[in-house]
């Protein structure tokens, strides 16, 4: 039996796919070839979930999905995020974080054009602009909801008192934060929030940006423009640290019969049925790997160990540098970014 989610109105297959990989982030975007047949196999393989946003290559990611998607679109679930975006400046396009209504406005509108549709399934608050009451943001996303042009509402990485504030004027369906076995400060409050409302967790980066699988990257030989290179925990000063935690990582994903990677998105999968983990990737061999974690099983026993394994005291460095810790609003553990 295939693994199932609720999200919004839909049930889908207990793995999505973001879709960030293919233009934005990490190293240089795939050839659009390629990327057309990871999406295309991401069919096949049965996901029907597909994440983007305005941010993720200044609108190319977007296009991409939406040029080759658009003949599938009664197929999937699709969803996108506005409130941070590419904005032309004389020296260049450069990343804004602007959660006002009519900034929201314009940001969906661009996004419908580029996904080649009418209605956004699922449309994500990409980070809550902290100059603006997540209420004002809210309220607008409410509006285009009314209008038809998104379905259900969501926020990405913000706390569980922000979501109250949110749930406040509109109901909200999924709320993505980075989770998981490296990264537990969702398991403070928004978690159990989630729970308690009905709400979708989504979790992004669920194999820890390639640290969970096996192998883990070379931090040597990342691009240049590789977003990693800004993180602690992949730095000359914490990265020994974690590598040092692969080992049992691989004994662990041994005796289960699966791979690392699968083990971490199984374990993530055990953590409740409304946790929704939407890994990415550009290679297919990684996306039918990351799909096919939904049928591990692991047992009570092998979770308790490797929930003991890696976690926020064993891993060394916060996950984000401190100018990009203040631009989202997630809860924090005691002493994590001091």
């Amino acid at each position: 039996m295939i693994a199932t989610r609720p999200v919004a109105e839909f049930t889908v297959p207990a793995i999505g796919l973001g879709c960030m990989n293919l233009s934005h982030a990490y190293a240089a975007p795939p050839p659009a070839d390629v990327a057309e047949r990871l999406l295309l196999t991401a069919l096949d393989e049965g996901v029907t979930l597909f994440d983007t946003a305005a941010l993720y290559g200044f609108g190319a990611n977007e296009t991409l999905v939406g040029r080759v998607l658009k003949k599938h679109r009664q197929k999937i679930v699709l969803c996108s995020k506005g409130g941070m975006a590419g904005v032309s400046f004389a020296d260049g396009v450069k990343r804004v974080i602007n959660g006002r209504p009519e900034a929201i406005r314009r940001n969906c509108e661009d996004s419908l054009q580029r996904l080649q549709t009418d209605h956004i399934d699922l449309y994500y608050l990409h980070r809550w602009d902290k100059q603006v009451p997540i209420e004002d943001s809210v309220g607008e996303m409410s509006r285009l909801r009314e209008e038809g042009k998104v379905g259900a509402l969501g926020l990405s990485e913000v706390s569980a008192a922000t979501l109250k504030k949110a749930q406040s004027v509109h109901a909200i369906a999924a709320v993505q934060t980075e989770y998981s076995l490296w990264t537990r400060n969702a398991e403070i409050a928004v978690l159990q929030a989630c729970r308690d409302t009905g709400t979708t967790f989504v979790a992004f980066s669920p194999v820890a940006r390639g640290f969970l699988s096996d192998p883990p990257p070379d931090t040597a030989t990342l691009d240049a423009k590789d977003i990693r290179r800004t993180m602690p925990r992949f730095d000359s000063t914490h990265w020994p640290a974690n590598l040092a935690l692969q080992a049992g990582l691989r004994t662990l994903a041994q005796e289960a019969g699966c791979t690392v990677s699968q083990l971490a998105l199984a374990w993530l999968l055990s953590r409740g049925d409304h946790v929704l983990p939407i890994p990415g990737t550009a290679r297919a061999e990684h996306l039918r790997e990351n799909v096919a974690a939904a049928r591990v099983v692991l047992a009570p026993a092998l979770l308790a160990r490797l929930d003991e394994a890696v976690n926020q005291r064993s891993v060394s460095g916060g996950r984000y540098s401190s100018q990009a810790r203040s631009e989202v609003d997630t809860e924090e553990f005691e002493g994590e970014y001091s």
